[in-house]
């Protein structure tokens, strides 16, 4: 059939309604939607990233002041957003690069892009049409085009969005702050759900681990050596010939003991599933799949056939109700086995050898269930958001008393509401170590909270100290993942010697200490849709200062990371004291502070969240100048969706005077009916110094003040690595020249 009937044949069955002239309105006070002239819905609708149905509440006040103005430039719908001249811009999604984002070009079109070697960097594995800006007297606002065809985003002034599609909707959001505006993004896209508790603790990964004899081997040497760990992971050589749902039959040939085993040793197990299916006729996906007819269509109407790591492969059709149904069933057997969650990779989806390393733009998906027919340079962007979205389901309803966990390479603006992310195939080097703190800030301002990137590097070889600062740092990023590639040096936290295994010992328990206070963030990210890892500017909007720092972070509202490494940092002003988690200081941990006004529940040691409870709990506090300090903990079983009709908790804890020498804790719940015997001691931080209660189990406790200077940190004090971060290494510059997207062989064709 004409592709150009079918698509007007089903624009009238469907009654799609065209706009004539351009329309504009408030969905509420703060948020105003703005449609083209001659808007066809649809060639844009129904929306990949928007849930909520933009229904008009009342017209547009002439006050109104960011407006998009739409045209055509070389036969491209533009959108142009003229913003304040003194915004600073941030977000934009998986970008490489500066945490102020003005003045910078995105390539919105999902690449395979190893080491982001190519495209200059501008065009990485997501696609997100997003800008948050902040204004200089803290006021904020969000820009987002609801587009998913190939498209070019540039933050000049005017902001311009340019698709190769269709003219598109924009929608404008005006708040009070930033964290205003990301709440209002959570409420447009949706938010994560709550992750199992396991998928926050500390990962080891390796391209690959094999056979299953060397995956038991990792997992012995961490619990022997009491480096606490909760995940292996297994790459693409767990398969036989890469056939994904499969395992091979000589190096994984008890698929359910192995995870048996890692399950007896407190260790979950996480499997890598690709969407390309091997073109063999002897293979049951492949065989289900071409009687089914579940494939993309090249434009001759015929499956499209494209090369990934089994050779010639078939690509299911996402866009089709049927093949999502088909796919998500794929995976009750492979669960069976014990697999605890899934890896989507490759799901540009990437194409050896393929145009721009993936399909052609004329490739055709031929929709449904309310999704239209269309070509690939409208689906491409989302094909990985349609692939995990499908993932998400057969998982649930393969275990559907536990709490699915996915992470994917490519997503699009929204795809939190179905999968992890992390930042894609990097390199071991300081560059990229530093890369990574802005890059997973603008992914969390992006409606992406979970998210990180390789710790200790993916491409090239890692060294001793590479592998202690970034394990040291890492551990306070969302998603915390160590992984290497085939051809580079081993990098589990053991290999450098004692040194470095102690440096990424104390970093990771460090992670597993704070956990009750980390997945509090997560609950609260899963309800209001705020970043858990965030920029020091949240600490103070109105701090002109602190706009740029991208050497630092916060981890929520109460902790400030200072890596040993930072140079001149800016730094939130006021009482921010560290935390003295250790009696010894290696010089690799970075430098953890806690807000004035702050109480942090932390925990003690363990070697996995098998083994996490909240029955006591330390309460760090940090007083602000009155006296008065306050936090919260979220608590429930860790898995299941026993939260969803009340198995949980929300404690609040409240410090204020009661006398000129004494503080006053008080802890009530104020969410949930989940139960809990637990006992309590305040730990006091001051400089550099924790001062502890004895336990109690009562809810009210009092402490002595502790003597405190009130000045926050001087810098000058801080012993700060004098490592120069600003060398290209060589070795960058040596695979720069390489055809690094040429994948024909496996492994060693990076280096």
């Amino acid at each position: 059939m004409n592709k150009i009937f079918l698509y007007v044949l089903l624009g009238l069955f469907c009654l799609v309604p065209v706009a004539k002239g351009q329309q504009s309105y408030l969905y509420n006070k703060d948020v105003a939607v703005f449609y083209p002239a001659n808007f066809d819905s649809l060639s844009t609708l129904p929306s990949s990233a928007v849930v909520k149905e933009l229904v008009r509440q009342s017209a547009l006040p002439d006050s109104w002041s960011i407006r998009p103005v739409y045209s055509t430039e070389k036969g491209k719908a533009v959108a142009a957003l003229q913003v304040d001249s003194d915004a600073d811009l941030y977000a934009t999604g998986e970008v490489y690069g500066e945490l102020r984002r003005n003045g910078k070009e995105v390539n919105l079109w999902n690449t395979d892009n190893f080491m982001y070697l190519q495209h200059e960097r501008k065009q990485l594995y997501q696609s997100h049409p997003w800008v948050l800006g902040v204004r200089k007297d803290g006021s904020a606002f969000g820009l987002l085009a609801d587009n998913s065809w190939k498209s070019y985003l540039s933050t000049g002034n005017p902001v311009k969005f340019t698709s190769e599609g269709p003219a598109f909707r924009v929608i404008v959001i005006e708040k009070n702050s930033p964290q205003e505006v990301m709440k209002e993004l959570g409420n447009l896209i949706g938010t994560m759900e709550m992750p199992p508790l396991w998928a926050l603790g500390y990962q080891q990964c390796r391209y690959s681990y094999y056979p299953d004899t060397r995956v038991k081997q990792i997992a012995d040497e961490f619990r022997t050596r009491k480096i606490p760990c909760d995940v292996i992971w297994m790459d693409i050589d767990y398969m036989d010939g890469y056939r994904i749902f499969t395992f091979d039959s000589q190096r994984f040939p008890d698929p359910k003991g192995l995870n048996d085993y890692l399950h007896q040793h407190k260790f979950k197990a996480v499997y890598m599933i690709d969407p390309g299916v091997k073109k063999d006729n002897h293979y049951f996906v492949y065989k289900q799949g071409t009687q089914g007819d579940y494939w993309v269509k090249n434009k001759k109407n015929k499956p499209f056939v494209g090369k990934v790591w089994p050779g010639k492969c078939v690509f299911p059709d996402f866009t089709r109700p049927e093949v999502c149904t088909w796919w998500s069933k794929l995976y009750k057997d492979f669960m069976a086995t014990g697999v605890d969650g899934v890896w989507n990779d490759m799901n540009e989806p990437a194409v050896f050898k393929g145009v721009d390393a993936s399909m052609p733009v004329d490739n055709w998906h031929l929709g449904g269930g309310g999704q239209p027919a269309g070509p690939h340079l409208r689906y491409h962007n989302v094909y990985g958001l349609d692939m995990v979205k499908a993932s998400r389901e057969g998982i649930l309803a393969a275990n559907p008393d536990k709490r699915p966990f996915v992470l994917s390479r490519a997503n699009f603006l929204g795809g939190q509401r179905y999968a992890a992310t992390w930042t894609g195939d990097n390199g071991s080097s300081w560059e990229m170590l530093r890369a990574s703190i802005p890059m997973t800030i603008n992914l969390g301002l992006s409606g992406q909270p979970f998210n990180g990137p390789d710790i200790g590097g993916f491409g090239l070889n890692c060294n001793a100290e590479l592998l202690a600062h970034w394990t040291a740092m890492g551990v306070y990023f969302p998603f915390v993942r160590n992984h290497s590639c085939a051809g580079t040096v081993d990098q589990e936290p053991w290999v450098f010697g004692t040194k470095v295994e102690n440096v990424c010992r104390t970093a990771i328990e460090r992670r597993y200490r704070i956990l009750p206070y980390v997945y509090t963030l997560f609950w609260e990210a899963s309800t209001d849709g705020l970043p858990i890892m965030r920029p020091v500017f949240m600490a103070d909007t109105k701090d002109l200062s602190l706009r740029s720092e991208q050497q630092c972070f916060m981890l929520g509202t109460d902790l400030l990371i200072i890596p040993r490494w930072s140079k001149n940092p800016q730094l939130p002003k006021g009482n921010w004291n560290i935390i003295k988690f250790e009696n010894e200081d290696d010089g690799y941990q970075p430098y953890v502070a806690l807000r004035p006004g702050a109480i942090l529940p932390v925990t003690k040691v363990i070697q996995s969240t098998e083994d996490y409870k909240t029955d006591s709990l330390t309460l760090l506090i940090n007083p602000d100048k009155t006296g008065y300090a306050s936090g919260r903990l979220y608590d429930d079983a860790g898995n299941g969706f026993g939260y969803r009709s009340g198995d949980y908790s929300v404690y609040k804890f409240v410090a204020g005077k009661c006398s000129d020498k004494q503080l006053k804790i008080e802890i009530s719940s104020i969410e949930g009916t989940r139960p809990a015997n637990r006992v309590y001691r305040v730990g006091y931080v001051t400089d550099n110094n924790i001062v502890y209660s004895d336990w109690s189990s009562k809810n009210v406790i009092y402490v002595d003040i502790q003597e405190d200077n009130q000045e926050g940190i001087d810098l000058k004090k801080l012993k700060m690595s004098t490592m120069d971060l600003n060398e290209q290494p060589a070795a960058i510059e040596k695979v720069k020249k390489t055809k690094a997207g040429d994948k024909d062989k496996k492994g060693d064709q990076y280096y």
